[in-house]
């Protein structure tokens, strides 16, 4: 069991994913432009600095342009995991664990300077992760493993007392648990580089991207107790009837006798079980930081009221160091560093002027996230769970119709496919195939100043996935059923103005 209690921790410390547009560890929607209109990859405006830096070169006039966003992003992921032990507990096998991820304040800030044929552009975001997610009520997976300690007493004590397996004497009939998780995610991200206009037709850009990881994690499993049923055991103490009892003693007794008969991986599943017990409990506070730098290039075509634009960023060698507080699962050595690539990414976008007040916008993105290395923080069992998802696709489109000289409104919408094996997923780290839909409106309150508003919504879709052994303990092979879901909404406001 050692090596399934070390993913199910290792799953925590890969877990709190992009709450925002993109991939795995890329958040795409870096301006309230693309929440009202969403495919902005062949943009020719200051938000271009981010989306199509090449495209800057087609600026209206020389000079300062700033764009600066704030989005509001709320996500909830919901976990329904379907276990037969979940059942000693109000007589329900189907359990659900809810997360709330939340991100209030996400400003980003898009500059460039033009001066003739040249561009030196900028951008500071968070470009990955963005927010706090909490399951207040734990995870249906560490649940799981604390849900067969009963069974694990029982056992021990029909093998102690040459009793047969599954007697009525001495049953484990329920459990209680207090288990919480939280975690922060953030890639901050600061850009710059410059673009060359060749001529009027084309431009070019190359640039590079400064990525700062800050992320923390807090949790803990503590006060694990069990209901035992007995009959006949008034000599032992135990009266006839359902009793509580903290299994403490009993799970490192048992953990003892393991390490003395060689057996250190299931002394160490014992003696994590038997931490839970206490009232401290397996406790974890650790923090991550690193930094990498993702070279960029750009290229830019426009032809009368057509314009494609194409950028392509490298992967991103990142490695985050563990900084840990407290860790007596004895699984996140302080100072250990992990893997955690941000992987290369390609965009295409197009933008075609169809008529003097309406726009139409496509765009295409390719993560290559195979290429890239993500792995667990355990200084035990080092997982790259890149290894099973092949890469990630989005397509984008959208509208803008100008109603007047003030005012413009636009839609858009994107689909997202994720290429990724079932091992991919965990319960806090999934990701989903989904439809966006952004929309909103643009108002040019002065001659040189719009504001910009928009609402962006992601449906989900569902996974499910069987496991014949849900905890991959052969003592116990019980099957079990978990069902992924997520809702996603954001809200964005901005401004763009230049001088």
């Amino acid at each position: 069991m050692t090596k399934k209690i070390t993913l199910l921790v290792a799953s925590v410390m890969l877990s709190f994913s992009a709450v925002f547009a993109g991939g795995v560890l890329t958040n795409t929607n870096q301006s309230a432009r693309f929440i009202r209109l969403v495919a902005l990859d062949a943009t020719t405006t200051v938000d271009g600095a981010y989306y199509n830096p090449a495209g800057l070169a087609k600026l209206g006039r020389d000079g300062f342009h700033f764009s600066f966003s704030n989005q509001s992003a709320f996500q909830k992921r919901i976990i329904t995991t379907t276990y037969a032990p979940f059942a000693m507990n109000g007589g329900n096998a189907t359990k659900q664990f809810i997360g709330e991820a939340s991100a209030p304040i996400v400003p980003s800030l898009q500059a460039a300077y033009k001066k003739g044929k040249w561009v030196l552009s900028g951008s500071l975001a968070v470009t990955g992760g963005g927010g706090k997610a909490t399951f207040n009520d734990g995870l249906a997976s560490f649940e799981g493993m604390m849900s067969v300690t009963p069974a694990i007493i029982a056992k021990g004590f029909a093998e102690q007392n040459n009793l047969p397996i599954g007697n009525d004497i001495f049953k484990g009939v329920g459990y209680s648990l207090d288990q919480y998780m939280s975690g922060s995610s953030y890639i901050y991200g600061a850009q710059i580089g410059g673009t060359y206009a060749i001529n009027d037709m084309f431009s070019v850009y190359a640039g590079f991207r400064l990525n700062i990881v800050n992320n923390k994690y807090e949790g803990y499993l503590r006060d694990l107790k069990i209901k035992v049923a007995t009959q006949g055991l008034e000599g032992k103490g135990y009266p006839d009837g359902v009793h509580v009892m903290n299994p403490g003693e009993a799970l490192n007794k048992a953990a003892a006798d393991a390490l003395a008969n060689g057996d250190e991986a299931t002394a160490n599943s014992l003696g994590l079980l038997g931490l839970a017990t206490t009232e401290d409990g397996a406790r974890l506070n650790s923090k991550q930081s690193g930094w990498g730098v993702s070279p960029i290039l750009g290229f830019n075509f426009n032809y009368k009221k057509l314009n494609i634009g194409i950028k392509y960023e490298f992967k991103t060698n990142l490695n985050v160091e563990n900084k840990t507080k407290i860790d007596n699962t004895g699984m996140f050595k302080h100072g250990v560093n992990v893997a955690h690539d941000i992987p290369a990414l390609l965009t295409i976008g197009a933008s075609y002027e169809v008529l003097p007040k309406l726009t139409l916008n496509a765009g295409y993105h390719r993560f290559f996230d195979t290429d890239s290395d993500v792995e667990s923080s355990s200084n035990t069992l080092k997982i790259n769970k890149n290894r099973y998802i092949t890469g990630t696709d989005e397509y984008l489109f959208g509208a803008e119709y100008k109603i007047n000289d003030i005012f413009l409104v636009s839609a858009g919408g994107q689909m997202t496919r994720y290429d990724l094996e079932d091992k991919f997923q965990s319960d806090l780290s999934f990701s989903l195939n989904s439809y966006s839909i952004g929309f909103g409106g643009a108002a040019k309150v002065a001659k040189n100043v719009l504001i910009n508003v928009g609402y962006f919504w992601t449906e989900y879709s569902d996974q499910t996935i069987n496991k014949a052994n849900y905890l991959d303990n052969a003592n116990f092979p019980i099957p079990g059923k978990t069902v992924y879901s997520r809702k996603n909404k954001v809200f964005a406001a901005g401004v763009e103005f230049s001088f």
